[in-house]
């Protein structure tokens, strides 16, 4: 499933496209058909990423939503067409400048400002916003005897972290996955925070998870780290600090990969 710095770099990358001009939406596919029909032709004040999901604001009140869920994917096509469209898109976007197609989303529908505003309700803090407020997150998990692995994919303490995000951040600040998030210093879930934010940031500027310290690897600032060393533990077979053999735990459902010695228990 895509982490939010996908997300929030979707709606970078679409708004220029899209935003300010009347939109052609169609369902090819068919299944957004009668919501397509309530939208189409109206202009698109502006797109908004919350976490995981999208939100697509019409001028005349409608409000969009997408979740990209595990197989949801967006293609571009430049220019103004017609396109074909490429297998099953669910909704169509169509403007002079592109045609961005939809497929296979976890939920691609509309409603109103309201309805947003209960899907972000049920949601905590997302990084990568401005008004984002880390206290809430922050109180939320110092006072859980969940561990702050599992509590770090949960969408209710913070919007948009996945498993990648997890797993490095919580390995640049040498705590151990099953720690329960009680017993975390105040000082090391506030500066947790932060590394997410950066991580996140440079996810969104990268369009892609770079998680290690470029300084500790003497990578240039506009250079690319050599393939397969773009983690510090996720995904590998030994940690790229120490060498350790990587370890994993299951935590939400989701294997969370630990350095052993670099997060001992």
């Amino acid at each position: 499933m895509p982490e939010g710095h996908t997300i929030h770099r979707i709606a970078k990358d679409h708004t220029p496209l899209l935003v300010g001009r009347p939109v052609e939406v169609s369902s090819p596919q068919g299944r957004f058909a009668a919501d397509a029909a309530v939208v189409n032709g109206h202009v698109l004040e502006r797109i908004e990423a919350y976490g995981k999901h999208l939100f697509y604001w019409w001028a005349n009140g409608v409000v969009g939503h997408v979740h990209l869920g595990l197989f949801g994917k967006f293609r571009v096509h430049r220019g103004a067409g017609p396109h074909e469209p490429l297998g099953q898109v669910r909704m169509r976007l169509a403007t002079e400048l592109a045609t961005v197609d939809l497929a296979g989303p976890t939920d691609c529908t509309i409603g109103t400002s309201d309805d947003r505003d209960a899907i972000v309700a049920r949601l905590g803090p997302d990084p990568l916003r401005r008004d984002a407020k880390p206290k809430v997150a922050i109180e939320r998990i110092a006072s859980s005897r969940q561990a702050i692995g599992a509590l770090l994919l949960d969408q209710r303490v913070l919007a948009g972290v996945g498993n990648v995000y997890r797993a490095e951040a919580l390995f640049v600040h040498g705590i151990h996955p099953v720690r329960a998030g009680r017993d975390c210093e105040l000082s090391e879930l506030q500066a947790l925070w932060t590394t997410i934010v950066s991580m996140l940031r440079q996810g969104v500027k990268d369009n892609r998870i770079v998680t290690l310290d470029r300084r500790e690897f003497d990578i240039p600032a506009d250079g690319r780290p050599r393939r397969g060393d773009t983690t510090y533990v996720y995904h590998r077979d030994t940690c790229l600090r120490c060498g350790t053999p990587v370890a994993t735990v299951a935590l939400a459902g989701r294997p969370c990969y630990f350095c052993p010695t670099c997060q001992p228990r």
